[in-house]
């Protein structure tokens, strides 16, 4: 028999699990790896990394994982290390007087419902802004102490990580999740069995696992298709973050909103407000009208009630940026719901138009969102301006100005952002109280009390820290995308922490305008060449990977940071994470942000940059608009000076150049015997006392409650007493006012004859008697006269708006009587309006009925 040179046959592989174990000594520590609050708590962070540093790292940081990994011999040695046990005694012991509180129930209670939360980096459910706040968000209320719970979603791949090929093309990397290791607990029957969420699916359902994390005292409900139950069509539905078509995006957002309601539903959930963050959640309002109508309640009463205890919040200042769906798209999807609520397609699809009539028109989540909310915000006051001329079609009859369409300004979790150098810093130098009243300008004019050497120190600390992350963090991928092992030595050694470091980083879409400082290379060659005032820029963000315009920057901005004059001057960090931001936004000198005006919604992280002693450049817009102190920074005006953007972005590039050149270099390089230079310091110092106290995620916070949630508690209480008496006579009402509406007629008009020919003297008051017919309505509307005046741009504005008086009534003919008057000569414009009057509306754009007359 001849003998093979080789027989093997192929093994049937068994996957085993196998767990670690963690000795009864030790159990506090997978409590406390389960709870995020270790995210934002230095004692905590450093007691996982004392387990063992090296693994800490390899872990990603990652106190779940980190105990899996950890070695049943180390683990038992851990076990009989006292001082180990005393030091995680004492951390427990604060983190158990930290969760053992009622929460304040003096203020409202909020269901929070968004698309992503950047909590940490190793949970993979964020990609930016948005989520990066809502995360900030959750850690704030838990800080707070207040009744809040949140709901999205528990992404398999998360977004992407980011990595440049050798010519600087970015490529999207997914990376799947392995849940059994992250920092979360699946939510069970009481059985045992996982709990399960049914989402209705045209003429299927959609079943969906919930995990909980635990924010300090917040929960975060996150739901998972990517189970046997579903079909692989369905199961990707919690793949990806904004991955997939219009069909997967419209999935996804039945899941977050109608599957958030019906989470919260079957975890037994009620809270007072529920929170739409971005149009994406805005379905949740369907099954809260859907609950409502099935338990016996008419559409418009169900509709009152959703309302008052909802609030949308827009992060987008472009219509472009909304998520729109074709009528035949949104069909399949949602045609069961009009008859569950009793109403008719055309008016269930006509609450997501401006036009509802308008069969052509896409249905848009921010609309639906504007209309089944009492009360819509931007995260910024410019924003909210914006926002109000956007949204400004949805309330026919009223101009933006008389626009409810609110503002918060968007803020940063300030035990997040700030780095550890300078907690210690302010917690030497500031009152005890300062975290909680971290708001308190004069807590923080303390500042100006700390030597600046100190200052100093601590900010050349951080930057040495910045410089030693990147040359170990990107040493690998440098040496991968280089080719030349040389050329990245050179790139290592010409990072320089005693340079002018200037940080620019965030999402590269091409409004934010990253290009803007390449506009002259030639000047910018000489100002990162200067051998007397080193700079050096260091760029970093993703783009969206279906968007090739920004994707084209990158490559752009790496290209450049290729050339000789550039190189080591110039600098790309791929794959910009929390990670990433935080080394980022501590060890720069300045932070840089360049948007196109007015497209800047808000922007933060030029607001966790000031909270580290780094100093803003920026153009006039979301954030800094408000923030901007002369003497505590650099802003680029907010007024456009040419229509054509190639001409205004070659402006403000010249701009920023000048403010290089000409201040920002001569005075950080103005430097003492000391090494330093106080001129510089004083700016830091500036920056931090007078603004760094508007800018905390704790302002954000009460600025919502003092806005907005207390004020729609207690308005829905209102609604809701006696068996919701209010909210049925309010729907009664208006439904009683819509039948007759255009069945209102103006009567008479007595007014002086300069006012019907339309020339009338400035200065001069005008009386005016109006008989309206109300139509067996029964003093239910009001009457103003409205004056509007041109500007340079052709587009009206509000002059005056001079509300009548009721002075008798004749049966179903109602008498109103004012005036009319201008204090200016010029050309206006007058007309009268008759609206819907109610002392139970919120205001006016609650019941948009609007009759003009001349």
């Amino acid at each position: 028999m001849k003998i093979k040179a080789c027989n093997a046959n192929e093994p049937a592989w068994k996957m085993l699990t196998v767990k670690g174990s963690i000795p009864a000594q030790l159990q506090k520590l997978d409590e406390l790896a389960h709870n995020m609050w270790w995210a934002w708590n230095h004692e905590a962070r450093s007691l996982f990394r004392h387990l063992d540093e090296k693994l800490f790292d390899e872990c990603g940081q990652n106190p779940v994982l980190l105990l899996e990994r950890i070695s049943y011999e180390k683990m038992a040695n851990l076990a009989k290390d006292e001082e180990l046990i005393s030091r995680m005694n004492k951390v427990y012991a604060n983190f158990r007087e930290y969760m053992d509180v009622e929460p304040d129930h003096k203020r409202a209670s909020v269901a929070y419902l968004c698309m992503e939360y950047g909590l940490s980096p190793v949970l993979k459910i964020y990609s930016g802004g948005l989520g990066i706040l809502a995360g900030d968000y959750l850690k704030e209320a838990s800080d707070s102490n207040v009744d809040m719970c949140a709901v999205g979603f528990l992404y398999r791949f998360g977004y992407f990580t980011q990595t440049l090929s050798m010519d600087g093309q970015q490529i999207a990397n997914y990376e799947a999740q392995n849940f059994s290791s992250l920092p979360i607990e699946q939510e069970k029957n009481p059985d045992g069995s996982p709990l399960v969420i049914d989402i209705p699916y045209t003429d299927y359902y959609v079943h969906a696992y919930v995990w909980r994390v635990n924010v300090g005292r917040i929960h975060l409900y996150l739901l998972d298709t990517d189970n046997d139950m579903n079909s692989e069509w369905d199961r990707s539905i919690t793949h990806a973050l904004y991955g997939g078509d219009w069909e997967n995006r419209i999935k996804q957002e039945i899941l977050l909103g109608i599957g958030g309601v019906l989470t919260l539903k079957k975890l037994g959930i009620t809270k007072d407000v529920y929170h739409c963050n971005e149009g994406h959640a805005a379905l949740c309002n369907v099954q809260r009208l859907v609950d409502y109508v099935q338990s016996g309640m008419g559409f418009t009463q169900a509709l009152e009630l959703v309302r008052a205890s909802s609030l949308y919040t827009v992060h987008t200042p472009v219509p472009a940026g909304h998520d729109y769906f074709d009528e035949g798209l949104f069909q399949k999807y949602m045609n069961r719901y009009p008859e569950l609520l009793g109403i008719s397609w055309d008016e269930f699809i006509g609450m997501g138009r401006m036009n509802p009539d308008d069969h052509g028109e896409r249905f848009c989540m921010s609309t639906f969102a504007c209309n089944t909310s009492q009360e819509v915000n931007g995260v910024s006051w410019l924003h909210g301006e914006v926002s109000k001329k956007m949204f400004a079609g949805i309330w026919k009859g009223y101009y933006p100005e008389e626009s409810h369409v609110g503002y918060v300004t968007n803020g940063v979790h300030f035990p997040t952002w700030c780095a550890n150098e300078w907690r210690k810093l302010y917690a030497k130098h500031f009152d005890k109280n300062h975290l909680f009243d971290q708001s308190n300008e004069k807590i923080w004019e303390a500042i100006y009390n700390v030597d600046d050497e100190e200052i100093w120190e601590t900010r050349m600390k951080l930057k040495t820290t910045l410089v030693n992350y990147i040359r170990q963090q990107f040493r690998d991928s440098w040496l991968k995308n280089q080719g030349d092992p040389s050329r990245v030595v050179s790139l290592m050694e010409k990072i320089n922490p005693n340079a002018l470091l200037i940080g620019f980083g965030r999402r590269f879409a091409t409004y934010k305008r990253a290009h803007l400082l390449f506009t002259d290379l030639d000047r910018l060659s000489k100002i990162v060449n200067n051998p007397n005032y080193p700079v050096q820029f260091l760029y970093t963000g993703k783009a969206h990977p279906a968007d090739g315009a920004g994707q084209g920057l990158i490559k752009k901005i790496y290209e450049i940071s290729q050339r000789p004059e550039f190189l080591g001057k110039i600098i790309f960090l791929e794959n910009y994470d929390m990670q990433l931001a935080r080394r980022l936004v501590s060890g720069v000198d300045i932070w840089m942000n360049t948007p196109t005006r007015p497209l800047e919604a808000s922007g933060t992280s030029g607001e966790k940059a000031l909270m580290n002693g780094v100093v803003n450049l920026s153009v006039l817009d979301g954030w800094w608009l408000e923030g901007y102190r002369e003497g505590a920074g650099w802003a680029l005006t907010e007024k456009r000076t040419y229509q054509n953007q190639e001409y205004q972005d070659q402006l403000d590039a010249a701009t920023i150049y000048s403010m290089l050149e000409n201040e920002i270099m001569p005075l950080y390089y103005a430097r003492n015997a000391k090494g330093y230079s106080p001129g510089w310091i004083k700016v830091i110092k500036n920056s931090i006392a007078q603004i760094a106290p508007h800018y905390t995620m704790k302002r954000q916070l009460d600025d919502y409650y003092s806005k907005f949630y207390n004020n729609l508690r207690d308005r829905s209480q209102l609604l809701r007493k006696d068996d919701c008496r209010l909210a049925a006579e309010l729907a009664q009402w208006k439904e009683e006012v819509a039948q007759h509406w255009d069945e209102i007629q103006v009567v008479n008009i007595e007014r002086n004859e300069k006012l019907v020919n339309g020339s009338i003297d400035a200065g001069k008051q005008y009386d005016i008697r109006v008989t309206i017919n109300e139509a067996g309505l029964k003093d239910a509307i009001g009457l103003e006269l409205v004056t509007l005046m041109t500007d340079k741009e052709g587009v009206d504005h509000i002059y005056r708006v001079v509300p009548f008086q009721m002075v008798a009534v004749d049966g179903d003919n109602y008498i109103f009587e004012g005036s009319h008057s201008t204090d200016n000569a010029g050309i206006f414009k007058a007309c009268y309006r008759i609206f819907p009057k109610n002392e139970n509306l919120p205001h006016r754009q609650d019941f948009c009925y609007v009759k003009w007359f001349v």
